[in-house]
Order: structure tokens, then C-alpha cells, then sequence
């Protein structure tokens, strides 16, 4: 589940857990994140189903060749292809096409664009901002009364804009070219929540609203929602790649983050931002420790430490300084039971790991500190 091998010179997510939800383009997105040393955890939250053989495409690839709209909107490359694709299997491509060139195209963002040009297609406006915000925005100013609009769904809800569209007065004829369905094998979604209830991940990326909505809806099922919740809403960043993405977590009071371009590749550099800004650095024994989700940076070099010994260290370094009881930290251990020679263990593993005993200090008879440094101690004792 886990791949914790390491580059020597570890890149800005080395140390990180990130989980992917995407079922489209996972690949390059887990390699983008591995590349920058990050563990990946892959949970396809959806399946895209093609709707080649559907009646709904069909009919309605029919119904705008029988009588072509004024306005057509495209707002995915990969669902537009597929519209055409279709068509050509159906033997309606020729006249798709015919009928399409005659209309007021409106593409969303310049891979939609490209695709509408390789149908031998020229789109009339594309926004800048590939938001279908501002293509509602713009068909609304210029008016809609009256008019009949095509447009290409793509797999999830476009939240308002048909609505929008309809109460301005217009016809609406709905594009469906590929739906959403669940996974076929739920238990890598099952593990992703787990992991984000655990605080096993640093961060979940989501691609599309639908596999947003997707995972919360599972976690729903499993009677998890509100501790995923809490876990997305505090420890676990989720990162999305635009402003519709975010909708079913905004929807639930969930802050996300999200690149000013969206794109993968932005996505990837945001998190290289995001996550070591969140790390905790702390001046101990002399050497700078930065605290990473399942390793530590000590003076620059990466130590991978177990969970137990994380979750050890995190709650030593709640309180930088101050003695921490075996009792306490007991509590901190996940699953440890009742025996403090369970802290002794776990201990002794997170001191190997980091490679510098004396950056933890044993206290007899009263616990164990972080030996942090004399300067530092005014700084982190009030607080």
C-alpha cells in the first residue's frame, strides 16, 4: 500500500503520504508525486464508463442532427473525442460534424479546443480561466432567450449551468458522452479512508467532483463521515485541481487548496508547497528536526521512522521540551493496550530511526523529552 523507498536527495514530498483518488490519468499523477519523493496511496474513487452503446448519447446525437443548435458547449477533450467516436461508429459522424460546423461553438479551456480542432472543427471563444463559471457568464450576458444549446456533459453535474441556462430562456439538449459509476473493487477506497482516519496521509488529491463526492459517500456508508471530516478538515490536506472539484467539499464545510491553473502538474507543485510549509522544525539537540508525515528530516537527511515511533514523536513534540510521562505517551501508541513497556519498544525503534539518540532525553522515573535546544526553550515553554 505504502512505497517508502527514498531518493538519496530527497525531493520536497519526501517523508509524505498522498492519496489519489483519480481513476483518469492516475498514472501520471502518482509519478509526478513520486518523482518529488512522496508515497502514494491509489484509490480510484469512480470508473468512467463509456456510453458508446447508450441509448442517451444516441438519442441525443439524433436529436442535433435532426435539428442542429444555435450553440454548442465542450467541456472535455476526452468526452468530445468520445462524442465523435460515436457518432462515427453509429454512421452519424459525416452529419454530426456537417451540423456542428454550422453552430456557435464554445469550448471549455485549449485542450477542449484542441480536440473540437482535430474534428475539423473552429471553436468561437474559449475562456482563459477554463471555467464553466464564465462560460455561463458569458452566454447569459449575450442572451439566451430562445436559443437551442447543446452541451457536452462530461461525467458529473455542472452545478447551475443548465439550470442558468433554462431559466434564461433557453432550450437545453444534454450531451451525455460518459457517466461516472462506483469502483468495481471498493477496498482501496475502503483503505484510503482508513488511512485518512488514522492521519496515515498527508494529503488527498481529487481530480473531479465526482470522485469527491464519491469518497464522501462512501465514508458515509461505512459510518465514517464525520471522522474523515475531521481528518480533511484539520490534518489531511485535500488538495483539488480547480474550483468545480471542490464543490461536494466545500459543500460539507471542507477548505480545500487548489493550483491557479488546473492542471496536474501545478496540483504536484502545489503540494510541494503546501506540505513541507505545514511540516513542524524544531531546533533539538543542537540539529534541525522537521517532523514530515512518516519520516523525519534530521539537519537534511531523511529518516524514514515507523508509526509507532511517529506517533511517539508527535506527542513529544506538542510540548518541545517539557517531560512527557510514559502514561502519556502510551495513549499516543495506536493499539498499545495497558503495558508501558510498549513505549520502551516503540522508543527504542524511533531512537534507531533517527539515527541521534540524544535528541530524545529519558527523564528516570518521570518520561521523556526532546532534548531541545537552551535558546529555544523560552520560545516553546508558554506555548
Amino acid at each position: 500500500m505504502y512505497e517508502e523507498e527514498q531518493r538519496p536527495d530527497h525531493g520536497p514530498l519526501a517523508g509524505f503520504t498522498v492519496g489519489v483518488t483519480a481513476a483518469r490519468r492516475a498514472d501520471e499523477l502518482g509519478t509526478l508525486l513520486r518523482r518529488r519523493g512522496a508515497a502514494v496511496v491509489h484509490a480510484p474513487a469512480l470508473r468512467i464508463v463509456p456510453l458508446a452503446d447508450d441509448s442517451e448519447l444516441l438519442d441525443a446525437t439524433k436529436d442535433i442532427v435532426r435539428q442542429p443548435p444555435d450553440i454548442a458547449v465542450a467541456t472535455t477533450a476526452i468526452g468530445f473525442r468520445g462524442w465523435v467516436e460515436a457518432a462515427d461508429g453509429w454512421g452519424l459522424g459525416e452529419d454530426l460534424l456537417a451540423r456542428l460546423g454550422g453552430v456557435r461553438i464554445l469550448a471549455r479551456g485549449p485542450k477542449v479546443k484542441g480536440a473540437v480542432r482535430a474534428a475539423g472543427l473552429t471553436e468561437e471563444w474559449s475562456p482563459a480561466s477554463e471555467s464553466m463559471a464564465e462560460v455561463l457568464d458569458r452566454l447569459l450576458e449575450e442572451g439566451v432567450d430562445g436559443l437551442r444549446i447543446a452541451v457536452q456533459l462530461h461525467g458529473e453535474p455542472l452545478p447551475g449551468f443548465v439550470e442558468a441556462l433554462r431559466e434564461g430562456g433557453a432550450e437545453v439538449v444534454g450531451v451525455p458522452v460518459y457517466r461516472w459509476m462506483p469502483p468495481e473493487d471498493i477496498a482501496p477506497v475502503d483503505r484510503l479512508l482508513d488511512a485518512a482516519v488514522t492521519r496515515a496521509l498527508d494529503a488527498v488529491t481529487f481530480t473531479s467532483a465526482p470522485a469527491a463526492a464519491s469518497l464522501l459517500s462512501r465514508a458515509e456508508e461505512r459510518g465514517l463521515l464525520t471522522e474523515v471530516l475531521a481528518a480533511l478538515g484539520h490534518d489531511v490536506l485535500p488538495a483539488c485541481v480547480g474550483p468545480v472539484t471542490a464543490l461536494p467539499l466545500q459543500a460539507r464545510g471542507i477548505d480545500t487548496v487548489q493550483p491557479e491553473r488546473f492542471r496536474l502538474g501545478p496540483l504536484v507543485q502545489l503540494l510541494c508547497q503546501e506540505l513541507p510549509g505545514r511540516a513542524r522544525s524544531l531546533p533539538v539537540a543542537g540539529q534541525r528536526v522537521e517532523i514530515r508525515g512518516h519520516a523525519v528530516v534530521v539537519d537534511g537527511d531523511l529518516r524514514p521512522v515507523p508509526p509507532a515511533g511517529m506517533s511517539l514523536l508527535r506527542a513529544l513534540a506538542r510540548r518541545p521540551g517539557w517531560v512527557v510521562s510514559r502514561s502519556d505517551l502510551l495513549r499516543a501508541l495506536p493499539g498499545s493496550g495497558r503495558d508501558e513497556h510498549a513505549v520502551e519498544t516503540a522508543m527504542a525503534r524511533l531512537r534507531t530511526a533517527l539515527g541521534t539518540p540524544k535528541l530524545i532525553q529519558t527523564v528516570v522515573k518521570r518520561g521523556y523529552r526532546l532534548a531541545l535546544d537552551p535558546a529555544a526553550d523560552t520560545k516553546y515553554a508558554d506555548g
